[in-house]
């Protein structure tokens, strides 16, 4: 039976959520659910369709990124549903980045296998020579769904807060009448699953099976850490319980202290090699990652308009911009602009693997974002904020229509980086920044000085507020476009701080760019967007999700 079959067949199973019987047979297939895991392709295929359910957040709203819901970017066309983040529009009937049947839909899917695969329906290809390996997989793939199950669980809280917490496959007359649970109940759900699947899953599969881009025991590690990280945060621990800060602390170093991954320099490190593609694949700090295949979508949706096919699409902002300190670790002082100066020269390393900024080099054309320059204001689909996106674009990519050449885009889920970032913000708010003990024997500065020093840049000394701050601004730096920007601003409730986007305005006199910091817009913030609204249409099946505050 072909992969696809069994992607059909497994999505005829999931539709018990809205209305078919759980027993009823796929039509595709004719096979019930009995026979649909007697067959190691089909359960295969099952795993396989969990998996492709995870985000790639490469232009997921219609080429837009979240990131330009924030103040690190802006997406250039008006008619985005990104816009309905701030201009008003969002509502539960309106569900911008509505996940909800999405990553239900996954969950459903990881209860039907776990309540449904055996090894016994299995055993009568025990004389084939690949059973003994097809066993092991299959045993693993239940570890594996069990991370994942967490994954769209921990996806919907982040979003709604208090939601279903649905563990086992449900009947039409019971799920339409399910309660919530809250969200520290599904936090702690998801850290159990997690802590008890990284006993069984491998640190890599790659040496056992050849395979990479699976679930491993690093995946479960990082997802934990990044829950309790968020329920430490201001939004769901606003007493600032000392107690959610130490167990965060605790989550990140079980990574740290097993020295499985590393963090290279940033300009050695194959996440930000110009040539993408698999070369991601080889960085050392690469914990877990959606594979998506060849396109140049991507580059095709950002490239600036004067590139053929460009659309300029997700541009980075002044206050992206303004992020990336100076080699010395000072800030760039706008008011001390001297006349002929390059605002951009001797900027932390990472500004260069991040953003395109007039005057640069890209695909063998020179970026003109001044005034009447090719990519600048006053030509039509031009950048707004006098910037364009590097990070994840591929420089051998070719979207020329006789030569069109395209290549692997895979999308970061979890890395080094974030972990030790994580650490270093979870010490500091339990501790302070220099506080080490027999169980943290790394402390906050250490961490965070850590991956300022793979970016070759000074460590931070400040301390109190200011190394807060620090650890703030080193997250947006370091993950730049890699969606965190949008939960960040939640978790630790700045909203109403980010409303204020600045662009920069370069005009030409006498030949040479003359730069101006400008204010280009102020966007709309209101306190209940920190929760997504429940969609209304899922209200109206269920009354008992009610809906949250201010919706």
């Amino acid at each position: 039976m072909t992969m696809r079959k069994c992607i059909i067949l497994y999505t005829g199973l999931l539709l018990s959520v809205s209305g078919c019987s759980l027993l009823e047979l796929d039509e595709s297939t004719g096979l019930n659910r009995e026979e649909a895991y007697s067959y190691f392709s089909n359960v295969k295929g099952l795993a396989t369709y969990v998996y492709s359910q995870l985000p790639g957040d490469l232009g997921v709203l219609d080429g837009a990124l979240r990131e330009s819901a924030t103040d690190n970017s802006v997406y250039i066309w008006s008619d985005n549903s990104v816009h309905d983040f701030y201009n008003n529009a969002w509502s539960p009937n309106n569900a911008v980045d509505n996940m909800w049947s999405k990553c239900y839909g996954a969950i459903r899917s990881v209860n039907s296998f776990l309540e449904n695969y055996s090894q016994e329906r299995l055993e009568r290809f025990r004389w084939n020579d690949t059973y003994e390996e097809d066993i092991a997989k299959a045993t693993m793939y239940r570890e594996e769904l069990r991370v994942l199950r967490a994954f769209y669980l921990f996806e919907l809280a982040k979003r709604y807060g208090d939601i279903p917490l649905l563990t086992r496959t449900y009947a039409l007359d019971e799920i339409n009448s399910v309660e919530k649970s809250s969200f520290s109940e599904v936090i702690k759900y998801i850290c159990d699953e997690c802590s008890d699947a990284a006993k069984t899953l491998p640190v890599s599969h790659q040496d056992f099976w050849a395979e990479t881009g699976r679930v491993t025991k690093g995946t479960a590690l990082a997802l934990k850490s990044r829950a309790l990280l968020y329920a430490a945060s201001m939004l769901h621990n606003p007493s600032q319980d000392a107690d959610k800060w130490k167990a965060a602390a605790d989550a990140a170093y079980a990574i740290i202290k097993e020295n499985w991954y590393s963090l290279p320099k940033t300009n050695a490190d194959p996440l930000y090699d110009k040539n993408g593609g698999n070369d991601v694949l080889k960085s050392p700090q690469l914990i877990f990652e959606r594979r998506n295949g060849e396109s140049f979508d991507f580059e095709a949706n950002n490239l600036p308009i004067s590139y053929e096919k460009g659309e300029t699409g997700n541009v980075p902002t002044q206050n992206l911009v303004d992020a990336f300190q100076l080699t010395n670790g000072k800030d760039f002082d706008w008011e001390q602009l001297a006349p002929g100066q390059n605002p951009y020269e001797g900027r932390d390393p990472r500004f260069y693997k991040t953003v395109l900024c007039n005057g640069d080099t890209w695909m063998n054309s020179t970026i003109q974002s001044y005034e009447g320059g090719k990519d600048g204001a006053g030509t039509a689909g031009a950048t707004t904020t006098g910037y364009y996106l590097k990070k994840y674009m591929n420089e051998t990519v070719s979207l020329t229509p006789s030569n069109e050449k395209k290549k692997p885009h895979h999308f970061i889920i979890f890395r080094y980086a974030e972990i030790l970032l994580n650490y270093a913000e979870a010490m500091d708010a339990w501790k302070g920044a220099d506080y080490t003990d027999n169980d943290h024997p790394l402390s906050a500065r250490a961490a965070l000085n850590q991956v300022r020093s793979a970016a070759d840049m000074p460590a931070v000394t400040t301390d109190g507020d200011a190394f807060t701050e620090s650890i703030r601004r080193e997250r947006r730096v370091e993950l730049a476009f890699e969606d965190h920007r949008f939960w960040d601003i939640r978790r630790w409730k700045i909203g109403d701080k980010t409303k204020a986007i600045y662009c920069i305005k370069i005009t030409l006199e006498n030949g040479s760019p003359v730069y101006k910091k400008e204010l280009l817009e102020t966007r709309n913030w209101d306190d209940k967007m920190y929760l997504y609204p429940i969609p209304q249409t899922e209200y109206y099946k269920n009354p008992n999700l009610g809906q949250n505050t201010g919706w």
